[in-house]
């Protein structure tokens, strides 16, 4: 625990940001200061606390040494003249004149005052602290008395009583006039220990001979007096701190923005782009097209934005020509001999390939005398952090597991949000950086003749990529959609979702500025801010399974048979499957780089229940597609989906049924499938289902103007889903709980320490090549599979097929509908049939053709009709 004094120092420190951003005056934080530190140490240590603010903001930093100065006028004044009254002292031993006149000097009728405040100094600078105490020993004062007096230089002047008594009633002038004549300005306390020095210089310039120890004591009584001001001095700007951003677009609530701002020294804002880094390992494919471009516009409402607090952001290439820890390190090394910086300062990120990036910049930057500090700001919680410890394994994989973790082993406080500063100290010299086009986040494909594919066109349409776009977002969900998230936020005909992750994805908003918030709106929705542990708990996922986004967590499930029909991966992503809600969700992804949650579960379940292909597959796609495409979010949902991840989805998306719930009258359908706007909505998500007469009249014709269906036989494919998961499942036996009927999962070293109470070892207990296998949750229709694999997945009693909110009543509607329907196109085509068999007999026989049946068919209106409006006519009545 650290001492007062340091909570105390801490405390000014957080209350001098209030000041930096305007919301706290100068004087109220000045009597804080006092009230919190004492009237000693703030005298001692309050100049070097607001030391930071003398190249950040001079103006605040001169507002308050005055009133530092000012508070501590009548003090400073004593002790001036004490150290003055001394050396007048020591001069006097210096010359042959009578002890009675300097006691004279001192006491002189008028000066009572002087004498006891150097009584008082003298008394009460024991109890304030060391740095007073010292102040009657200063150096060349009594101790050099005798040996002044003797020497051959020493030369003899009478005593000059009278500039003395000026000099001094000079002093209490001044100390009484708190400012100069004429300017309204307050008196420096530096100029005033100058200003005293030149008076003395001036008398001694009465001698013929100036003894060099004099100016030398001279020069110590000044520089002493200047500690005793606590007044900074002069030295040359410090160097630069760089300020590498990454996933941390935004200025509030930026840890590392504020702590560059505490280390008293100009800025200098980078953004390194290293694409072979980014991508990570294998098939990750951390960053796609999507994520790209909102990655490239972010960064340009950024730079505006430090622009607008008189900055701008560097953005710099990294090539691969570099060592064998990565192109930022040596960005950073050519950066850092550029600019002189000694400090490196940036917010963590949690992906294992990135984290040990940054694990190996800060160990060669430190061996090479460079500071480095990284801040945590991307989750809630540090997912390295996050211990099992007293809670145990059972049920790990799922929220609640999780949060029980978070309380039983809780790490440092969330903090209150940071609030933006207004303005950034900028250095004198800006190194060279590239412009934000050639780093080719946005770059478009071409076609043949050289005209651009401009693929982001409804992206740029459909978001705001800016910060202040987040918080409008959020303000706008917390003012309205909030109240509807609870229980509808599966809806995709309704905006009732906050559609604000691709916003925390690339850090324009933090998860504690977006739980704030959410805690302190009007009704607090404990689902959404669920959510964000969600997010927390795939990237503590993410960490303990580093193969997370390929490679699947449960052994058997590798060995799934998957289809390798191309053409049916291909129609899922164009959205041309002939299932109105999937297609309506893949088209909705494509122009627009998003979709609700809901939504992406109905899609998954599709790929892969129905159509039966990888999971990875759906993950890369996503990757690709998604603007806020996140590797550990996405990578935790498709295992799930996939049924191999930690936790299994109880529960499988019907693409017709379920578009009950989330799309009940065809209002999503219609808009991304305008093909199909002029179905019923009975219908609308079966349109299979309707009569010829009904699709005429909609003009839908399956094949051309909307796809067929690349299945048709949902029942049957489902089934074999489930009969490819329980021949895998007696296939590797091993892998599967004989009591429970869960599946094992082998578990890494860390959580194999921590659950024998071992993680103070740091995984070392764990031998290599040794397999400790854990019961995981399994869905229970896999588990009586298991007991009768012939089963079929209808008289299966656990069938997680989800179908919605599908009532009798509904079914019924939708039976009578089919019939009427049947019944009126009948009737029709029999009409046309013989309207045609009639018309051939007259042309045959020569007959003229008979007139068409008045009536049914509205005749367009003429002037000549009884009141009637007709467009350039007029209006006629009968007469």
């Amino acid at each position: 625990m650290p001492p007062p004094a340091a909570d105390g120092q801490t405390e000014v420190r957080k209350m001098l940001r209030e000041v930096l951003v305007g919301r706290e005056d100068p004087e109220g934080f000045f009597a804080m200061c006092v009230s919190i530190l004492g009237h000693r140490e703030t005298r001692t240590v309050f100049p070097s606390l607001i030391q930071p603010l003398s190249t950040a903001n001079r103006a605040l930093h001169s507002i308050l040494i005055s009133i530092y100065q000012e508070y501590f006028t009548k003090t400073e004044d004593d002790e001036l003249e004490l150290v003055l009254a001394l050396s007048l002292l020591e001069m006097k031993d210096q010359q042959p004149s009578v002890p009675s006149q300097e006691c004279q000097l001192l006491q002189q009728p008028g000066d009572r005052h002087n004498q006891s405040s150097s009584v008082q100094l003298s008394s009460g600078s024991k109890s304030q602290g060391s740095s007073y105490t010292q102040l009657a020993d200063v150096p060349g004062t009594r101790k050099n008395t005798d040996s002044a007096q003797t020497g051959p230089w020493r030369k003899e002047s009478p005593p000059q009583t009278t500039k003395e008594t000026e000099l001094l009633k000079s002093i209490q002038l001044d100390k009484r006039k708190k400012q100069t004549p004429g300017t309204g300005q307050p008196v420096s306390r530096q100029d005033t220990v100058r200003a005293d020095d030149e008076m003395m210089g001036e008398e001694d310039l009465n001698q013929s001979e100036k003894p060099k120890r004099s100016k030398n004591r001279r020069q110590r009584r000044k520089g002493a007096g200047q500690q005793l001001l606590g007044l900074p001095g002069s030295p040359s700007a410090p160097p630069p701190v760089l300020l590498w951003f990454r996933r941390d677009l935004r200025l509030c609530d930026n840890p590392a923005l504020m702590g560059s701002l505490e280390v008293g020294a100009p800025v200098i804002p980078v953004f390194i782009w290293s694409p072979e880094e980014e991508e990570g390992p294998g098939i990750t494919v951390a960053m796609g097209g999507a994520c790209k471009y909102w990655l490239h516009q972010a960064l340009s409402c950024f730079c505006s934005s430090l622009e607008r607090i008189g900055s701008h952001l560097v953005f710099l290439k990294a090539n691969r020509e570099g060592n064998e820890v990565g192109s930022s390190l040596q960005t950073l090394k050519e950066l850092v001999k550029e600019t002189g910086a000694r400090t490196v300062l940036a917010n963590a990120l949690y992906e294992p390939w990135l984290k040990e990036r940054d694990d190996a910049v800060v160990s060669a930057l430190q061996k090479e005398g460079v500071e480095c500090r990284v801040f945590h700001s991307y989750c809630l919680r540090d997912p390295y952090s996050v211990s099992t410890e007293g809670v145990g394994l059972r049920g790990i994989g799922s929220v609640s597991h999780f949060m029980s973790c978070c309380k039983q082993n809780p790490s440092s406080t969330l903090g209150v949000p940071l609030d933006p500063p207004v303005s950034l100290p900028t250095p004198s010299h800006w190194p060279q950086g590239a412009p934000l086009d050639t780093l080719g986040l946005a770059r478009m494909p071409r076609r043949k003749d050289g005209t651009t594919i401009d693929w982001a066109a409804n992206i740029r349409t459909s978001w705001d990529f800016s910060e202040e776009g987040a918080h409008a977002r959020l303000d706008a969900f917390l003012h309205d959609g909030v109240y509807r998230y609870e229980k509808e936020s599966g809806r995709a005909d309704a905006p009732n979702t906050s559609s604000l992750s691709p916003y925390l994805h690339f850090g324009q908003l933090s998860p504690r500025w977006l739980l704030w918030d959410a805690k302190g709106a009007r009704c607090r929705p404990p689902k959404f801010q669920r959510k964000l542990a969600w997010r927390d708990l795939a990237y503590w996922q993410l960490t303990l399974f580093p193969d997370l986004p390929w490679e699947s967590l449960r052994p058997p499930y590798k060995a799934l048979r998957w289809s390798s029909d191309r053409s049916h991966l291909k129609a899922w992503q164009r959205g041309k499957t002939g299932y109105p809600l999937v297609d309506a969700a893949m088209r909705q992804l494509w122009l627009t780089g998003w979709m609700n949650n809901y939504m992406r579960h109905v899609v998954a379940s599709f790929l892969i229940a129905y159509l039966h292909l990888p999971w990875q597959e759906g993950y890369r796609w996503f990757q690709d597609t998604l603007v806020d495409a996140d590797v550990a979010i996405d990578a935790m949902m498709w295992q799930n989906g996939g049924m191999c991840g930690l936790d299994h989805w109880n529960f499988v998306m019907h693409p017709t049924d379920a578009a009950m719930t989330c799309d009940p009258y065809g209002s999503y359908v219609r808009k991304w499938c305008p093909e199909l706007a002029d179905i019923p909505d009975e219908l609308i998500h079966k349109p299979w289902k309707c009569p010829a007469s009904m699709l005429r009249r909609a003009g839908v014709v399956f094949g051309q103007t909307y796809p067929e269906r690349i299945i048709t036989d949902l029942e049957g494919r489902r089934n074999q889903s489930l009969q490819d998961v329980a021949l895998v499942r007696r296939e590797f036996g091993q892998y599967v709980d004989k009591r429970s009927g869960c599946d094992l999962v082998p578990l890494p070293p860390r959580l194999v320490s921590e659950a024998l109470g071992l993680s103070h070892m740091g995984g070392a207990v764990v031998k290599e090549g040794k397999e400790f296998l854990l019961p995981v949750i399994t869905r229970m229709e896999f588990k009586h599979q298991l007991e009768d694999p012939d089963a079929d997945a209808a008289s299966n009693p656990y069938n997680a097929v989800l179908k919605g909110y599908v009532s009798r009543k509904r079914d019924e509607t939708i039976a009578f509908l089919n019939e009427r329907d049947f019944t009126a196109s009948v009737m029709y085509e029999g009409a046309q049939r013989r309207e045609r068999l009639e018309s051939d007999y007259r042309r045959m026989e020569g007959l003229p053709l008979l007139p068409s049946p008045r009536g049914r068919v509205r005749r367009t209106p003429t002037a000549k009709d009884r009141f009637s409006i007709v467009p350039g006519g007029a209006v006629t009545s009968l007469k």
